[in-house]
């Protein structure tokens, strides 16, 4: 997978071979300032500050769709010229002198040397789970205002800047993990705490992803084929890289795009077919075994084979069917009807979701603008690929501002929709019963100013889509799939497109999120084997293989138990453990920033600190105040222990019904979920106040004695060169060339040898 410019011996000054890094005097004079680029970048803030005034000023009755297009843009691009600059400067100080843990830790298995587009792609693969796609879908019933300004602003300076630094300080500690990153920063206290609740916080936030799958490819034939393919492509595609044609990334890049489409065409035609549908027409329960299975399997394999080449291709996917979307909604214009802040907003119940929107707005959208999931894979697999320190920037801070553009494209597909199909679809199938009937009546009488829901659109969307039904198609996917179809038909193929785009988006967003579940099974197996491995050294050894294969299936199975209690609950699994992953996601991410605080504080840059203070402390506010709500709350629908008492006594008292739940067992299932989930809150909320308070207290006793112990690995020279960001710039050129040039002249030689 890796297409660097390699050494067999050490560069250095009076060697014969080319630099491994840019000249400092070269990377000054790329930073300064021209009258063209000042015209560029004045333009970009002019046409960012309109964007800003039409959605969150000059509003009407209607906006146009292209107003979030055009804020979102030129936010991340004026955000990532110059705040991640400003991090890079002086809280981050990369030298590609400097061997990573890639090159100098090369396995061939987890530390592998890659190609930085290539690195980009899994990373952001990894992070792009069902975060920004499901977050802003539930957060579209408070409005469109609300999310858009935190998954904009959020993700500039809380999102990105997590991503970016635990990445660098992972690398720069040969890979470690949060976990034990906050181990050796934090002490056996904080550590113990920060391990056990990442590996906890795992389980759940993985669980969620998978369940999103579930929810998105249940009883839909064409989307479980098409899926099912990607697997054998990717495979396939790792296969090309490795031995047939190593290095050809654009070229495997086209085949496995022509593939893709194949397998959503084929799909279509599998699925009209009496074998194919019987064949792939699976529930959900037996879906979620599927993808446990999966999830085993894939993290257990060498990163080659399967998640680098896939994460790759999805990425590939995933960034084209954004852009793509973008470029649509610029073309179509579709007018937005949803209130920048609606009738829920200011109240504690809601349809999709309920409590206040502060803190739930904060907790629901999470991966976009800030998610701790991000921490486990810039701590897990990503700083084991990175070639040189330089790409950090690229893949960390650029790679969450890509996810956070899914996330505003996610929201714009979502409000694009007619308000009733809308809560038809978000809403649990306890509260419509499941049937056009009960969800016209459900959403009708919910008092919705302008909404006129009527049986026909339900049947008449379902039938356009290919589906036999939209309603309680929870998890954001399926209303993301619609929404996306209904604007890409207005420019390409019109009603009759509904059905392939529908699906295109279904497999999309699978395959989105199931690099999410592989890749974080992967890391979370690391987390255990570097937590045991502080009693049983052997167990840190990646390679040794009954570590790996013990300590993925601990992982998998807890997951897995919590993906079966969501597939099974009868009030919406989604509906109920969304709120619980994104607490969780949050508080990991409160976890992963103090971490970053004792780094820096014990570096000394106390006068950069505000850079990581500021993210942690709204996080930390946001989660334990969230947490307090989901423990304490006397209202059964936002307080889990309030909703665990009300049908643990409507049980006591011989209640066959109760509220949503129309049988005993699923009264039994709602005790149980609750049961879980209020232990799982308290848990969480508690280990991170431990983490938080010690990472303050390391912060206190690094300013007093002026730094601290540096926990960083000894530096070792680097015999490799590679770009920084996904194109070269003029220095970098001429370095490759000369590193090509090399490589041409030892070729002959080794011929000769051989």
């Amino acid at each position: 997978m890796s297409s660097s410019h390699t050494a067999t011996s050490r560069p250095g000054a009076g060697g014969d071979l080319p630099p491994v890094a840019v000249p400092e005097a070269e990377l000054e004079r790329e930073r300064r300032w021209t009258p063209l680029k000042i015209v560029i970048w004045v333009a970009i803030a002019l046409l960012g500050g309109v964007a800003w005034t039409m959605l969150a000023i000059v509003r009407g009755e209607t906006i146009n769709a292209i107003w979030f297009v055009f804020a979102a843009v030129c936010t991340y691009l004026i955000g990532y010229r110059f705040y991640s600059k400003y991090i890079e400067k002086h809280l981050i100080r990369p030298d590609d002198k400097r061997a990573t843990p890639a090159e100098s830790k090369s396995d061939g298995t987890d530390f592998v040397p890659t190609d930085r587009r290539v690195a980009y792609g899994h990373h952001f693969a990894a992070i792009a789970g069902a975060g920004p796609l499901v977050g802003p879908v539930l957060a579209a019933q408070m409005g469109y205002l609300p999310g858009t300004i935190w998954i904009i602003v959020g993700v500039i300076f809380a999102g990105a800047v997590q991503d970016y630094l635990v990445l660098f300080f992972s690398m720069r500690r040969g890979g470690r993990s949060i976990g034990q990153m906050a181990r050796d920063e934090l002490g056996r206290i904080g550590g113990t705490a920060a391990i056990i609740a990442a590996l906890l916080i795992m389980i759940i936030i993985v669980a969620i992803l998978a369940l999103v799958v579930v929810n998105a490819l249940g009883e839909s034939p064409w989307g479980v084929f098409s899926v099912s393919m990607t697997i054998p492509i990717a495979l396939f595609m790792g296969a090309y890289l490795r031995w047939i044609r190593p290095g050809k990334i654009t070229e495997i890049s086209i085949i496995g795009f022509i593939l893709l489409i194949a397998a959503i065409v084929g799909g279509g035609m599998v699925a009209d077919t009496e074998w194919g549908y019987a064949a792939f027409h699976l529930d959900r329960t037996t879906i979620a075994w599927g993808i446990i299975i999966y999830g085993f399997v894939a993290a257990v394999l060498p990163v080659w084979v399967l998640l680098a080449p896939r994460d790759y291709l999805s990425t590939f996917m995933k960034i084209g069917v954004i852009a793509m979307l973008a470029g649509a909604i610029v073309i179509v214009q579709p007018q937005i009807t949803v209130p920048a802040f609606s009738e829920f907003a200011g109240g504690e119940l809601g349809p999709v979701f309920s409590g206040p929107i502060f803190p739930f707005l904060f907790v629901t959208i999470a991966c976009g603008a800030l998610s701790g999931f991000h921490a486990l894979i810039a701590s897990g697999t990503t700083p084991k690929m990175v070639m040189k320190e330089r790409q950090t920037r690229f893949i960390g801070y650029g790679g969450m501002l890509m996810e956070s553009f899914v996330a505003i494209m996610a929201l714009v597909a979502a409000i694009s929709l007619d308000r009733g199909i809308y809560f038809a679809m978000n809403s649990s199938a306890a509260a419509t019963g499941g049937t056009i009937e009960g969800a016209v009546a459900f959403v009708n009488g919910l008092g919705l100013a302008g909404v006129n829901l009527t049986p026909d659109m339900l049947s008449s969307t379902a039938a356009a889509v290919g589906e036999e039904s939209i309603i309680s198609r929870t998890g954001g996917a399926p209303t993301l799939a619609l929404g996306l179809a209904n604007i890409m038909q207005g420019l390409f193929g019109g009603a009759a497109m509904m059905g392939f785009w529908y699906h295109f988006a279904i497999m999309f967003e699978a395959l989105f999120i199931l690099t999410a579940v592989d890749a974080g099974t992967r890391v979370a197996r690391f987390m255990l084997q570097d937590s045991i491995g502080n009693i049983a050294p052997k167990f840190k050894d990646t390679s040794w293989k009954p570590g790996v294969w013990i300590c993925t299936a601990v992982m998998v199975a807890g997951w897995g138990a919590i993906l079966i209690l969501g597939v099974t609950d009868p009030l919406g699994g989604i509906n109920t453990f969304f709120p619980l992953f994104g607490i969780a996601n949050q508080l990991l991410a409160a976890i992963a920033l103090s971490v970053c605080l004792a780094i820096v504080a014990k570096k000394g840059y106390f006068r950069y600190i505000w850079v990581v203070a500021l993210p942690l402390g709204f996080a930390a506010v946001v989660t334990i105040t969230a947490s307090m709500y989901k423990i304490f709350s006397p209202v059964p629908a936002v307080g889990y222990w309030a909703n665990h008492v009300a049908f643990r006594d409507a049980l006591a008292a011989g209640e066959t019904t109760f509220g949503t739940a129309t049988s005993v067992e699923a009264m039994e299932a709602v005790v149980r979920n609750t049961m879980v989930q209020g232990t799982l809150s308290i848990i969480f909320v508690t280990l991170s106040i431990v983490v938080i308070v010690m990472a303050v207290v390391t912060t206190i006793q690094a300013y007093r004695a002026g730094g601290g112990k540096d926990a960083e690995e000894e530096a070792v020279p680097s015999r490799i060169f590679a770009p920084s960001g996904m194109f070269a710039t003029r220095a970098e050129k001429a370095i490759e060339k000369e590193w090509a040039a090399v490589a041409a002249d030892r070729k002959p030689a080794e011929s000769a040898l051989d």
